[in-house]
């Protein structure tokens, strides 16, 4: 009986503080003085949309803070007023907080930043909104405004929309030009195969040994982030999928997942990556990309075209010369077969929640926020690649560093599988990179993914080549 109070007790003090965490809910309505036309002495009520996203720790002076603050002083409709409400966690935190604000009307906010990963399984949830009537009457959706393939990244298995992208991006290994320099290698790299990769590597730990040759993520603590930066990269440049979509099952032992975790221990048997400590951190890749990188510490960085964000004036890590000493190269494919390179895209959407209680509304911010010249401020803030056409072909977008190559990349790129279990493999996918990286044979990690995966989805969703 101790526990199950203990229980309640538990759940209600998560429920308060998400309550806390996000203020006034969607419901709640805020008065406002009135005017000269009734005195100043009334008052209106103003509904309050509240908007959920992601703070990685730079506040209020991070791109979607400042993107949202900026759009709720433009916003026309003056009786609504439009207020962020982040929430502070590692990536993978905020997946779990998100999950939990959305499962009830006290908690949920009105517009909710989702991951397109995490997207089809809060929709099989019964967290979102289907907004496919409402997508049906605006015409930027369906004139070619936005990027059509990306809204693959935003459809369900139902076949149902449940988000508006506002970004997508592509992958890649960012190098430093100076310390390739330094270390004899080209500044205008181009590698083949992994172990042209490899191989840098091992130069750059010879030839300028105080700096780190190469990192990824690898650990468990940074999400996602490992899944599809690290192992996806890999596993798909291998030829191999993690979903076989002609029999419609998982594959949970191949040769493509041997080499791919191979690659993961190669680097750290041979310690041409950063100190297990670095890596296994939750705050592994802001550790790469605003310390180790732009102070010249980190050679090889396999990361998103995201990253630069942190280095423009208002990003977390100002550093003006990035253009210059950066360099990106594609990521080859294993041994260098056809098409030579792989990226994985991804991005993330503007949804509504199941139990906003000002639907209508938050529906009318979501246009407003992402038609033509709103997207393109997010982009300018973000320094990540537009799911707008029309952004794309803008010289302000174009004349940015990197974009053009990253929005290449996307040619050759290849998407998580839009599947409801996806989430629950992509942290067995964590587990076993993390294994790898501390000690765990290739084989042994991929025998206990291949059980934990089966567990997951079924025996008789799997399969072994």
């Amino acid at each position: 009986m101790k526990s199950g109070k203990r229980g309640f007790w538990l759940v209600a003090t998560a429920v308060l503080s998400l309550s806390l965490l996000f203020g006034c809910t969607g419901g709640k309505t805020t008065p406002e003085s009135g005017g000269a036309g009734n005195g100043g002495g009334e008052t209106t009520e103003k509904k309050i949309i509240n908007v959920t996203f992601r703070d990685d720790g730079i506040g209020e002076n991070g791109a979607i803070y400042k993107w949202i603050k900026e759009l709720s002083a433009s916003y026309p409709d003056k009786s609504v007023e439009i207020r962020p409400a982040p929430i502070q966690a590692s990536e993978g935190d905020y997946f779990a907080k998100i999950a939990l604000a959305l499962k009830s009307k006290d908690t949920a906010p009105d517009i909710v930043t989702e991951d397109t990963f995490i997207l089809n399984s809060d929709a099989s949830a019964g967290f979102l909104e289907p907004l496919d009537d409402k997508l049906a009457g605006w015409e930027d959706w369906s004139n070619g405004s936005f990027i059509e393939a990306l809204k693959k990244g935003v459809t369900a298995s139902d076949g149902k929309v449940y988000g508006v992208p506002y970004n997508t991006d592509s992958r890649g290994l960012w190098y430093n030009k100076e310390i390739f320099k330094q270390a004899g290698l080209p500044e205008e790299w181009q590698p083949q195969t992994w172990d042209d990769v490899l191989n840098a590597a091992r130069t750059i730990k010879e030839k300028a040994p105080d700096v780190v040759p190469i990192w990824m993520n690898m650990g468990k603590a940074t999400g996602e982030a490992t899944s599809m930066q690290t192992y996806e990269m890999l596993l798909y440049g291998t030829g191999e999928r993690l979903y076989d979509d002609a029999s419609g099952k998982w594959i949970t032992k191949s040769q493509g997942i041997l080499d791919a975790l191979s690659f993961v221990e190669t680097v750290n048997k041979e310690k041409l990556g950063p100190p297990l400590s670095k890596v296994l951190n939750g705050q592994a890749g802001n550790t790469a990309s605003r310390e180790y990188m732009p102070q010249g510490k980190l050679a090889i960085q396999l990361d998103g075209s995201w990253i630069t964000s942190n280095y423009l004036e208002t990003g977390a890590s100002p550093w003006p010369e990035y253009k210059d000493v950066l360099g990106l190269a594609p990521m080859p494919t294993s041994q260098g077969q056809a098409p030579g390179s792989i990226t994985l895209a991804g991005g993330w959407a503007l949804s509504i929640p199941s139990n906003s209680k000002n639907k209508d509304e938050a529906w009318e911010f979501i246009k407003y926020a992402l038609n033509k010249e709103n997207t393109q401020k997010l982009i300018m803030y973000s320094g990540s690649i537009t799911v707008r056409a029309d952004v794309g072909k803008d010289p302000e977008y174009t004349s940015m560093p990197f974009k053009e190559i990253s929005t290449e990349y996307l040619q050759n790129a290849e998407f998580r599988p839009s599947q409801e279990k996806y989430p629950e493999v992509s942290t067995q996918i964590q587990t076993m990179v993390e294994s790898v990286a501390t000690g765990t044979s290739p084989a042994d990690a991929m025998n206990k993914y291949a059980q934990d995966v089966t567990r997951i989805v079924g025996a008789e969703n799997i399969v072994e080549k």
